[in-house]
């Protein structure tokens, strides 16, 4: 295998018993258990994740924010998807119930939703941090559909790296070229790089301005969701992408620790893609540090509410998203 391409990219070869062995050589007791946990864990996202882009799509008012978690929710949605049927695989055969072949441009896609999803995360915090940065400009200058636009580019952008990788590593067909799939990887690298570094620049920023400022902003239900949905990322969805774009260039690891650095990564991963879900719901059930049963809409509604919560008080989900607006451009 090629250090340069992924450690999932196989050849295109007959399925059979010699073809699954070659293309699943991780095979052993703890890759079995890792996978073993992986599906459930998947299925479980899942259906968090469905339940997120339900509500948001047709029974939610979308705002800024929620607009990204609804393109989050789909990355982490498909992602899950793929490591499902890619877990499913390994599963199988181990038992000899049945090999089938896991195409090239499955693998391919789950980098184009992993760099997709890393980009919206990173997208919510430095948008979060011009909030609180300069709340004027925000609430009043803004424009409207500005979420919308920037996640239809991410997406767009994402397409186009994975489409690249995936086309000159030989992910998307038999070709393969060594220099340019090394090129588009490094230029993978620095894109990883920099949403890592906007990522937590903007983290750091924001937790800085609300607990060291002059002026000290109260700490919202968003705030606190962002704040946890970075650090979910940061321990548990960015090594992935450190194995995927700079460990696979390293010549030098056996075929074992590649093997279990690979399993280990998309253990993580999986464990990043299902817990948004569970993040948004257990800080919508926590009120007045107490936590409350309600319908997983208000929950939801809860989680992205932007103003601080005072006691005996209803959250500000349900009221109408233009009065905070219209006291900031007053103001």
């Amino acid at each position: 295998m090629d250090p340069s391409t992924p450690a999932w990219s196989t050849d295109n070869t007959t399925m059979n018993e010699t073809y699954c062995t070659e293309n699943l050589p991780c095979i052993d007791s703890i890759t079995i258990i890792l996978n073993i946990l992986k599906a459930g864990i998947a299925v479980v996202g899942l259906a968090g994740n469905a339940i997120v882009l339900w509500l948001l799509s047709f029974h939610i008012q979308r705002n800024a924010f929620s607009v990204y978690v609804l393109n989050l929710a789909g990355a982490d949605f498909l992602s899950l998807s793929f490591l499902t049927v890619h877990t499913l695989g390994y599963i199988l055969f181990h038992f000899h119930v049945i090999c089938f072949n896991i195409p090239n441009y499955l693998i391919n896609a789950f980098i184009f939703v992993y760099l997709a999803g890393m980009c919206i995360i990173a997208a919510i915090s430095a948008e979060r941090c011009l909030s609180v940065l300069w709340p004027i400009w925000y609430h009043c200058q803004r424009p409207r559909h500005l979420s919308a636009v920037i996640c239809a580019l991410l997406w767009a952008f994402s397409l186009l790296l994975s489409l690249l990788l995936g086309h000159d590593c030989g992910l998307l067909n038999h070709y393969y070229n060594r220099s340019l799939c090394r090129s588009y990887n490094f230029i993978t690298v620095v894109f990883v790089i920099v949403s890592s570094v906007v990522l937590c620049g903007s983290s750091l920023t924001l937790l800085v301005r609300i607990f060291c400022g002059s002026q000290r902003i109260p700490v919202t239900r968003l705030c606190v969701t962002i704040t946890f949905t970075v650090l979910v990322f940061l321990f548990f969805g960015l090594p992935f992408g450190i194995y995927l774009f700079l460990l696979s260039w390293i010549e030098e690891f056996n075929e074992v620790f590649f093997c279990l650095v690979v399993e280990m990564t998309t253990f993580l991963s999986c464990i990043n893609s299902c817990a948004n879900p569970i993040i948004y719901f257990l800080i919508g059930s926590v009120r007045h540090r107490r936590f409350q049963r309600q319908t997983l809409k208000v929950l939801l509604q809860r989680a992205m509410q932007d103003t601080p919560e005072k006691e005996g008080e209803e959250t500000s989900s349900s009221r109408n998203p233009g009065e905070q607006e219209a006291v900031w451009c007053s103001s």
